[in-house]
């Protein structure tokens, strides 16, 4: 006599099966994304000539510049590195406004400390398994969430925003060519998963398929694992749905500068009524080459992103933008207390409230200028608030206060 086992539904053999199949799918989930982790890790973190440890506990690689991330991307297979701009933006080097603001130039990155990076290579922040399991998955780490864009002349706005605020500057109407900026530097508090940000953004084409070339400094703990305020740049040529990235996490930005690192720490940052420390940032389209350059301070030229990248930057941005920017998570009814710039309101002014100063922008001829009008974009003005006087614009809060709720 056969024994025979009931399948019936409900059954304790049925579910014996079922939890069997679930646990064979877990592990089969969990070894396809370990695999995945371990074939990013190795694409980022390139063979090194050198290494360097920060005193902040970054490792930095010295990367040969031919053997970074940016040369992964299809179209840059064949790429040669354009070692310098064309043509630099008249008036990019401005002598008067270095003299004017000495502080600046105590501001670096706290690697350089420890060493330097060859000549021929470049230094890279190398990403630890832990930043990458940090994501919400593989293929998202180092992006930034779709309908993000902090575009005030979107007919959806508000649809696009939901979760990140802004307090900004912008030009529209013509063709930009490039945007510069000062901005001070802070270390504003963040919530877990949320970041606050200083940048400039250069943008063309409409929402869905947006092109965006972006610099700035933010705090970022769920790409970084802390609270230190790191330069960063990010591109993105759809509309940040599945292209672009920060930095050189992903294949497209070409860096040629062996001094700075991306996404490694700067300092020293400004104190409430204390000193004021400054960067100075600028994109630019070189009008040869057509790439978009990326300059820091008065360093050599950063690197760049190709010409190849962005359809809708090859005649110029049709839309620049100044100022800060949020992500809030926080659902439970309440604002979050991510602190935006300093934290404190504009209207405390110079010392007290960040600010970005002596704004320009490129124009068709390459030269610099001050933008012939600006307007502002503020999502939320009792929660972070925005105002401009004289080359200044001053910009940010602390988020949940009495009248932001």
């Amino acid at each position: 006599m056969k024994a025979h086992v009931s399948m019936s539904h409900g059954s304790p053999a049925l579910l014996l099966v079922m939890i069997f199949l679930c646990c064979i799918e877990s592990m089969v989930q969990a070894t396809t994304s370990q695999l995945e982790v371990r074939q990013l890790l190795k694409r980022l973190n390139k063979p090194a000539i050198k290494t360097i440890k920060s005193p902040d506990g970054d490792i930095i690689d010295c990367v040969h510049i031919y053997h970074q991330p940016a040369f992964d991307h299809p179209l840059l297979k064949n790429h040669t590195v354009q070692m310098r701009p064309s043509i630099p933006p008249s008036g990019l080097y401005d002598e008067n406004e270095v003299a004017s603001n000495m502080e600046t130039s105590s501001i670096h990155q706290l690697w350089r400390q420890n060493g330097w990076c060859p000549e021929n290579t470049i230094p890279i922040k190398r990403t630890k398994k832990d930043d990458v399991l940090r994501a919400s998955s593989v293929e998202r780490y180092g992006k930034k969430s779709h309908r993000t864009i902090p575009n005030p002349i979107s007919s959806y706005m508000q649809e696009i925003v939901q979760g990140h605020e802004h307090a900004l500057v912008y030009a529209q109407g013509g063709f930009y060519y490039g945007a510069k900026a000062i901005m001070n530097v802070w270390n504003p508090k963040v919530e877990q998963n949320e970041f606050s940000l200083t940048q400039l953004w250069v943008m063309g084409g409409p929402d869905e398929l947006l092109d965006s070339v972006e610099a700035g400094w933010h705090v970022y703990q769920n790409l970084h694992d802390d609270n230190k305020t790191r330069l960063f740049t990010y591109w993105t040529q759809d509309g940040y749905q599945s292209t672009g990235c920060y930095n050189l996490i992903c294949p497209g930005f070409i860096q040629v500068s062996n001094e700075v690192a991306l996404g490694a720490a700067i300092e020293p940052i400004s104190t409430y009524d204390g000193p004021q420390y400054e960067i100075t940032l600028q994109v630019w389209k070189d009008p040869k080459t057509g790439n978009w350059w990326v300059q820091y301070e008065n360093l050599s030229p950063l690197g760049y992103w190709p010409a190849s990248l962005f359809p809708f930057l090859t005649n110029g941005g049709s839309l620049v933008e100044w100022g800060g920017e949020v992500v809030n998570y926080n659902f439970s009814g309440q604002h979050t207390t991510t602190k935006m710039g300093s934290g404190h309101f504009p209207g405390e002014g110079f010392g007290k409230a960040s600010y970005v100063r002596n704004i320009q922008i490129v124009d068709q001829s390459n030269n610099l200028q001050a933008p012939q009008r600006i307007e502002t974009f503020n999502t939320r003005p009792t929660c972070y608030n925005l105002s401009h006087a004289d080359n200044y614009i001053y910009f940010g809060g602390p988020g949940k206060n009495p009248n932001c709720p």
